[in-house]
This record gives C-alpha cells, sequence and structure tokens, in this order.
C-alpha cells in the first residue's frame, strides 16, 4: 500500500460546541482519536494532527498516537491549519491524506480507497458520498505547494481543486461525512431519528 501521511484538521476552538471538537467525546472515544485511528487503521504510515484551540488537553488526553502540528493562527481560518499541516508532512511521504475532526462516521475504507487510487496513479484524489464531495482528501507531494498557496480563511484546498479539475479523481466511499458542529449534531447521530 501507498508511502501515505495522514492528516487530521483539529485547530478549531469549536464555538458553537462550547469547546474544542478534538476534546468532544463520542462513542466512548475523542473527534480527535477517532479521525487519527480511521488514517492509521486506512493505512496511513504516519498521521499528523493540528492542533490549535485547547492543544495542551488534546494532547493530554489523547489515547492514539499521532505527530503534534501546533496552529498559533488557529482563529484566522482552517486554511492556517491546512498550511501548518502540509508544510509538516515529512519529505519521505508521497502524499497525504486529509480529513477533519468532526467528521466521525468517515470510515478507515474511504482513506484505503484513497490511498489505493494514488497507487493507480490519482494525485488528487477525493471522497464521494452518493456522488457528492466530501472529506477525506488525498493530495501528491507534488501539489503541496499550490494547495497552500491557494488556501486562504476558511478555504482549504478547494480553490486549488476547482482551478485543477483534471487532476480529480473522485472515489465511491462508503460512510457519512455528516458534520458535527453543535451538541444537538453529536445527539442526532447517536439517536437517528426514524426514517
Amino acid at each position: 500500500m501507498g508511502n501515505t501521511a495522514g492528516l487530521v484538521l483539529a485547530a478549531g476552538a469549536g464555538r458553537r460546541f462550547g469547546q474544542p471538537k478534538a476534546l468532544v467525546q463520542y462513542d466512548g472515544r475523542s473527534l480527535l482519536d477517532r479521525a487519527v485511528a480511521t488514517l492509521r487503521d486506512g493505512g496511513c504510515r504516519q498521521v499528523l494532527a493540528v492542533l490549535g484551540a485547547g492543544a495542551e488537553q488534546a494532547l493530554s488526553a489523547a489515547q492514539e498516537a499521532f505527530t503534534p502540528v501546533l496552529n498559533r493562527r488557529w482563529g484566522q481560518g482552517l486554511s492556517t491549519s491546512l498550511k501548518a499541516g502540509l508544510a509538516a508532512v515529512p519529505e519521505r511521504y508521497d502524499g497525504v491524506v486529509v480529513t477533519l475532526v468532526d467528521q466521525p462516521r468517515v470510515e478507515a475504507e474511504a482513506v484505503r480507497r484513497l490511498i489505493a487510487a494514488a497507487d493507480g496513479g490519482a494525485t488528487v484524489a477525493i471522497a464521494t458520498y452518493g456522488g457528492r464531495p466530501g472529506h477525506p482528501m488525498y493530495f501528491a507531494r507534488e501539489h503541496l505547494d499550490g494547495i497552500a498557496a491557494g488556501a486562504s480563511g476558511d478555504r482549504g484546498a478547494r480553490d486549488f481543486i476547482a482551478a485543477n479539475p483534471g487532476l480529480v479523481r473522485e472515489v465511491a466511499c462508503p460512510g457519512d461525512p455528516v458534520d458535527v458542529d453543535t451538541p444537538a449534531d453529536l445527539e442526532a447521530l447517536r439517536h437517528p431519528s426514524p426514517a
């Protein structure tokens, strides 16, 4: 399987949640531990996690092993975390799978499929769910500088992807990439309403 790192973006304050999302518990594990394990179990050889708000608490509470990357500018938007994380990916890796801390239902199988797409020649691969793009996303090393250069505010890789549609391979994945932004979102995951 590929020579791929994993990157969790987990620096935000989680204002609507009332605490940093990295610390939020879901099914007995923190969202940070879940995201790190998903990347590792999916085949990432090293997992990095960008921390900001509550970084010390997140580090002391973590049960999963990861390489911490501190983003002191986390309040300036997601792009600062993406830039810090991409810059920290060791040179020995051919690419990186990026995921968000607040999507606890992303599955390791999605990561495996993205790495398989990279092994098959894809340099940008995006998980899709029912045809809709989401996370995680794979980026080959050759694109990391361009992605970082185009990221600003809360816009991560979106502009790079929009400017380079011919590079993008969409990969159908199982799972449910729903964001957990509030306690109500988390409660809805725990107790889904009947369909």
